[in-house]
């Protein structure tokens, strides 16, 4: 017999068990969960589609080809074996009951564009990676844990649930030999009662991710690119740098990132970027090695900006990718050793901190609002057939993790949040603000901060994008400065693009107080009307309601 401690126990965990249960039986059963075998399953290969049939234990069939889909208790676990037959797609359906009053929120394919929003059940709508159903008082999550080998996007209607898993090999059918695809991990959660949607979004996020990476202290600092826009010198580079410095805490120091222009396009000025040399125009006698040294003595820590793919007219024709030769193809063995020496050529200069950036645009030819429902055209493949564009993916930014080293920095800019979590401490959220443009800055900065921040902490430390102007009336400081107090107070990272020449006292005094507030850990800014408008004005922050005249 169970002793009473042991009974007592095992109520709790059984209390625990059934306690989602509950709420489900309170909200109508409105949760589907999916870690259970799927009711159909159809594959598409190069020749044809095939509607899966189930075989035995956790396997369907159809030739070939072998997708098993296991429940364990963390998810729903899909792997494909495929020999013969080049797979392009999986779709796995379950039945499910959605209902049409509630609201849903997908999440964008890489960066976002200010155009996330929560909206009524659409069957057409494509939802990436991940989506939410909320009425409001209860918020259950749908997804696939971050790491997937394929690209993944989620269809909902009143009668079912859709995953569509992209398993191309660029724009062509993998070719998987006797290899076996991990696929996916499918994931769920059910709301809680009392939590807001944001609580239960955040929550989500925890769950897809188990190995999130983050810096240890907060991120903050110089940026120049909107100071700028890639013509720079080294000489107002570090004349900026050391004003933002002199504004910052003494504790926690700040970066003091060389954006776009600082590499050398070689003589004919034609090409790309190459990154051993700098640009003459940047600087004629410092090296890039010799400006890591004088930013560290300014007391800021160096950081640059970096293209990996970008193909120069020197690179051999095997290097460079079928649909693009414009650009490297990081499945050729030479090209990423080629990388892995650039980014650990950065890390010997000194650099601490790598933004790297346009590695999805270079690799699918699309913007992610370009994409809808694949990342990339069809009719292309990379050199190797036998690997998946998310492993592809995946590969690549492991290879600049391991370049750079464990005590390195690495900003991925336009790179995937669901394959780079765990990898990168930090990811671009956002497509970019404004020095220039007030309107551009609200719509991809603030958009993008409120429905992405629930990945704060949970996949990586976010970045909404730099607070930034080209001269002193570029952007209505009116405007600017709550953007600027936005970011600086919202718990995420803060980079400023000022040149030292256009801020005013009333700036100075702002930028002082958002770099001093950045400098500190701070609880996450939490957008509270973000289901009934696309830019929240309700927030907050510091654990206090702050409304925004956006």
């Amino acid at each position: 017999m169970l002793n009473c401690k042991k009974s007592i126990t095992i109520a709790a965990l059984t209390c625990i068990t059934f306690s989602c249960a509950l709420a489900n039986l309170s909200q109508k059963n409105q949760f589907n969960d999916l870690r259970r075998e799927p009711d159909a399953i159809t594959v598409i290969t190069e020749n044809e589609t095939n509607d899966l049939k189930f075989a035995s234990g956790n396997s369907w069939t159809n030739g070939d080809i072998v997708v098993t889909a296991v429940t364990y208790s963390g998810g729903l676990k899909v792997q494909l074996k495929a020999p013969t037959s080049a797979v392009k797609w999986l779709q796995i359906h379950w039945n499910a009951s959605l209902p049409l009053g509630w609201k849903y929120l997908g999440d964008a394919w890489e960066r976002a564009y200010g155009d996330l929003e929560w909206k009524p059940l659409d069957p057409m709508r494509i939802m990436p990676w991940y989506f939410l159903a909320s009425n409001g008082k209860i918020t259950h999550g749908y997804g696939v844990k971050t790491g997937p080998s394929a690209l993944c996007y989620w269809t909902a209607d009143k009668i079912g649930i859709t995953i569509h898993a992209d398993v191309r090999c660029g724009g062509m059918g993998v070719e998987l030999g006797q290899r076996t695809l991990r696929v996916c991990t499918v994931v769920c959660r059910c709301g809680r009662l009392g939590e807001t949607p944001f609580d239960a979004a955040r929550a989500f996020c925890g769950e897809m991710c188990s190995d999130s990476r983050m810096p240890k202290e907060p991120v903050y600092g110089f940026n120049d690119w909107y100071c700028s826009y890639g013509h720079d010198t080294a000489a107002a580079f570090l004349t900026n740098a050391a004003y933002i410095v002199g504004l910052s805490p003494k504790s926690n120091r700040p970066f003091a990132v060389v954006d776009d222009g600082w590499q050398w396009k070689g003589d004919n000025g034609e090409s790309p970027g190459l990154w051993n040399e700098t640009n003459p125009n940047f600087s004629k006698t410092l090296t890039m090695k010799a400006l890591a040294k004088d930013i560290r003595n300014l007391g800021a820590r160096p950081g640059l900006w970096y293209r990996p793919l970008i193909a120069n007219t020197g690179d051999p024709q095997s290097w460079r990718l079928q649909r693009d030769p414009g650009i490297l193809d990081p499945t050729v063995p030479a090209v990423r050793e080629h990388i892995k020496q650039t980014v650990a050529r950065f890390h010997c200069w000194g650099y601490d901190f790598i933004k790297h950036d346009y590695t999805t645009y270079d690799l699918c030819g699309r913007w992610g609002m370009q994409m809808d429902g694949e990342m990339t055209s069809d009719g292309w493949s990379f050199a190797d057939r036998s690997k998946t564009t998310a492993e592809v993916i995946h590969d690549l930014y492991q290879d600049i993790r391991d370049a750079a080293g464990n005590d390195s920095i690495i900003l991925g800019c336009n790179t995937v949040g669901q394959i780079s979590a765990g990898i990168f401490e930090m990811q671009r959220i956002g497509d970019d603000t404004s020095g220039q443009e007030w309107n551009r800055t609200r719509k991809m900065g603030v958009n993008c901060m409120a429905f992405r921040a629930p990945q704060n902490g949970t996949f990586f430390c976010i970045d909404g994008d730099c607070a930034g102007q080209v001269s002193s009336n570029s952007v209505s400081w009116d405007k600017n400065s709550k953007w600027l107090y936005l970011l600086s107070h919202s718990g995420t990272s803060l980079f400023v693009s000022f040149p030292r020449e256009t801020v005013s006292l009333e700036q100075e005094h702002a930028l002082r107080g958002a770099l001093e507030a950045a400098s500190q850990p701070q609880p996450l800014a939490e957008p509270l009307d973000w289901q009934a408008r696309r830019t929240p004005v309700h927030w907050v922050l510091d654990r206090k309601n702050i409304d925004f005249a956006w």
